[in-house]
């Protein structure tokens, strides 16, 4: 493909992302309050001890991964590491609990293990109709666990069973993940500049 048509085509994906992405902006935009009662969310648990556990599915269990190392490592500055774990990052789990008790489980039953009233289960979801994270989010309720929820769409059933969440709207995958992940580095940036962290 000669230059031009890649430059053309770059441009029109550009002005296509654009508009994509301030429609998604727009929904938190005209809910901030979601926004910042997520992020009180996530730094309560931190604050009484409790570990954040996170999952999600393809592009979504990518971005759960991503919280979980930028909470454990470091997003910009240097400070002390937050207890987190991303349950969709050990495959031998993954599979093991699939062959075993079906892929619907392949949140829960971690969840069951690990989660206690301190901690927070964090999930990623483009829909919010995901039966393993649905799956999750009722075994981190039946811990006490608080359930906090990137969702997209109109949240799905997810929304109900999310003690916070912030719900990008529209159908674009892309943009919701696209917000998703400055949501994410939000949080992550809170932790860094408020030196009671």
């Amino acid at each position: 493909m000669p230059a031009t048509d890649i430059e053309a085509r770059i441009r029109t994906l550009l002005a296509e992302r654009r508009v994509r992405l301030d429609a998604a902006l727009a929904s938190i935009d005209a809910d901030p309050d979601s926004v910042v009662r997520l992020l009180q969310a996530i730094e309560a648990t931190v604050r009484r001890g409790g570990t954040i556990l996170t999952c999600g599915n393809g592009g979504s269990a990518a971005e759960a991964l991503h919280l979980a190392e930028e909470l454990i490592g470091r997003y910009r500055g240097d400070r002390p590491p937050i207890r987190s774990m991303c349950l969709n990052a050990d495959p031998t789990a993954l599979t093991c609990i699939a062959n075993d008790f079906g892929f619907e489980a392949i949140f829960a039953r971690q969840v069951e293990a690990m989660a206690t009233d301190l901690d927070a289960l964090v999930i990623f979801s483009t829909s919010g109709r995901s039966p393993n994270l649905l799956a999750a989010l009722e075994a981190a309720r039946a811990r006490n666990a608080t359930t906090i929820g990137f969702l997209g769409g109109d949240g799905g059933e997810a929304r109900a069973l999310c003690d916070v969440s912030v719900v990008v709207e529209g159908r674009d995958s892309a943009a919701i993940q696209e917000v998703h992940q400055f949501l994410m580095h939000a949080c992550c940036e809170q932790f860094e500049t408020d030196p009671n962290a």
